[in-house]
């Protein structure tokens, strides 16, 4: 009996599982049909974004690759591509509804694995594939072009986007003066290498204001921009480059699928904790409750559920999906140095420059789209 299941997102997570079901469950379950839906027709490694929007270090195919071409690979009768957006997801009779560039559809499932990720609060900006790839495209050229000619920048939010992100441009640009906004005391909200990375920030010539939160900004007639803090204060920059925020991509789905934060609430199978999941949806990546978002994590959780879905094909129990090994955390700061641990043991900025620093992984990105 033929069955198909459903994969909501083309980003790393949802890639991840697609590919794993045709290469790998595929060859004992050849009626098995994946059906991928995704906003954007191409593979976006967003963790380059904050080098990509530095003028001409990176080009659009680096950190881009086109999602139809690798799934060429398998029959064509296992695999379709929707390029659309959902709008609804009715888990009583098992469909979701989409928006495509010219008509509606719905598409019926057996299984569904949700990886719709999440969206910046500034969707504007290119730190996530929110729209299409036509869109995320012009956000990276707009930006790009805009770091280029400012010669003041403002950076608001000193997780490890906003640190990476004012490292890059100071790096590339010493002339430049770059100001990066903590809402806390500690940058990458206190982590154990926060220390480290402040120190590389302070070296580049990056300026950290601590414990300031933006609570609004004013573009004036002239080009700049006007930073309103809470507390009455004001900054004028030329630039204002917000990353702070995520919203998950998870509008569409039932209440019951969610937590009071809308993420997806999920169990040790990484499946859906509502009763009307029926136990047969799963989710991955930054929509889901637990634990942190970042790609190591999701490639795991991805392995982990493509694992259970094969599973639960051949009537057997799922396996509670494990995290990586050890919980690394690198920071890029500029082009030659990071801040990272292992666990808690602090790394070496050679070895971290050597494991991310050096490439921010772009060298992965047409092995990802592709193979993922």
């Amino acid at each position: 009996m033929s069955k198909t299941v459903v994969v909501l997102g083309g980003s790393l997570g949802g890639l991840a599982v697609t590919h794993r079901l045709l290469k790998y469950t595929l060859p004992h379950e050849p009626h098995l049909k994946v059906i991928l839906i995704t906003k954007n027709s191409n593979f976006y490694w967003n963790l380059a974004s904050v080098r990509a929007v530095i003028p001409d270090v990176l080009g659009d195919e680096q950190i881009m690759q086109p999602i139809e071409p690798g799934l060429a690979q398998y029959p064509p009768d296992s695999i379709e591509f929707i390029l659309g957006e959902v709008t609804g997801l009715d888990a009583a009779s098992r469909t979701a509804h989409l928006s495509t560039s010219d008509d509606t559809r719905t598409v019926t499932y057996d299984y569904l694995v949700i990886a719709t990720g999440s969206t910046s609060k500034s969707p504007c900006m290119p730190w996530k594939a929110s729209s299409t790839h036509e869109a995320c495209v012009e956000s990276l050229h707009k930006t790009a072009e805009s770091i280029r000619r400012a010669s003041h920048v403002v950076v608001a939010g000193a997780g490890a986007t906003g640190v990476e992100l004012a490292a890059e441009i100071r790096f590339e640009f010493r002339d430049k003066t770059v100001v990066l906004l903590s809402s806390d005391e500690q940058l990458l909200g206190g982590d154990c290498i926060a220390s480290a990375a402040e120190r590389e920030l302070v070296k580049l010539g990056v300026s950290i204001r601590r414990s300031v939160r933006v609570a609004g900004t004013e573009d004036r007639e002239d080009g700049k921009t006007i930073v309103r803090l809470e507390g009455g204060q004001e900054m004028e920059t030329e630039l204002y480059l917000p990353t702070m925020g995520f919203v998950p991509n998870t509008a569409y789905l039932p209440g019951s699928f969610l937590n009071d934060s809308g993420y997806v609430h999920v169990d040790e199978y990484m499946g859906v904790a509502a009763k009307d999941a029926e136990g047969r949806v799963w989710a991955v990546g930054d929509a889901v409750s637990k634990p942190r978002a970042g790609f190591l994590i999701t490639e795991a959780q991805a392995a982990g559920v493509a694992k259970n879905i094969d599973l639960v094909l051949r009537g057997q129990a799922q396996q509670a999906v494990r995290g990586p090994l050890v919980d690394a955390f690198i920071c890029s700061t500029g082009r030659s140095r990071t801040a990272g641990r292992l666990g808690f043991v602090p790394m070496p900025s050679l070895a971290g420059w050597i494991a991310k620093g050096r490439t921010l992984g772009v060298d992965r990105t047409k092995k990802l789209g592709c193979t993922a």
